[in-house]
């Protein structure tokens, strides 16, 4: 569903998928992603996703009352504290997708598909 708002010179409308790509956009930018992942659910595998696909690696749904939630896949940094990562992309993706949206972030779930070793 996509996310209405009425302003008083008309209506607002945002595509989940430019949610999806600005969300995808910082969350790389954080420590220890090295980037988001798509789950290939016939066989099971994971494989990292490049930087212009960044938006198969995340869900946004928006509920009646614009309320947004986001499900990322990521694949993360090897030696990197997993839950510093997660509090970090979630503290950075809720503040800047609430300042670009305009809509508050209900929930971020995140989903760790993976562990990379960093050249």
């Amino acid at each position: 569903m996509k996310g209405c708002m009425s302003t008083d010179l008309g209506i607002i409308t945002i595509d989940p998928e430019v949610i999806a790509k600005y969300a995808g956009t910082v969350a790389v930018e954080c420590f220890g992603i090295v980037g988001m992942a798509a789950v290939n659910m016939k066989d099971g595998f994971v494989h990292l996703l490049k930087k212009e696909s960044l938006t198969h690696g995340i869900q946004v749904s928006i509920s009646e009352d614009n309320h947004i939630t986001l499900n990322f896949h990521i694949v993360v940094a090897y030696g990197v504290s997993i839950s510093a990562v997660t509090e970090n992309l979630i503290s950075n993706v809720k503040y800047k997708v609430e300042e670009f949206s305009g809509m508050p972030v209900d929930t971020i779930n995140i989903y760790i598909e993976g562990v990379r070793v960093i050249d």
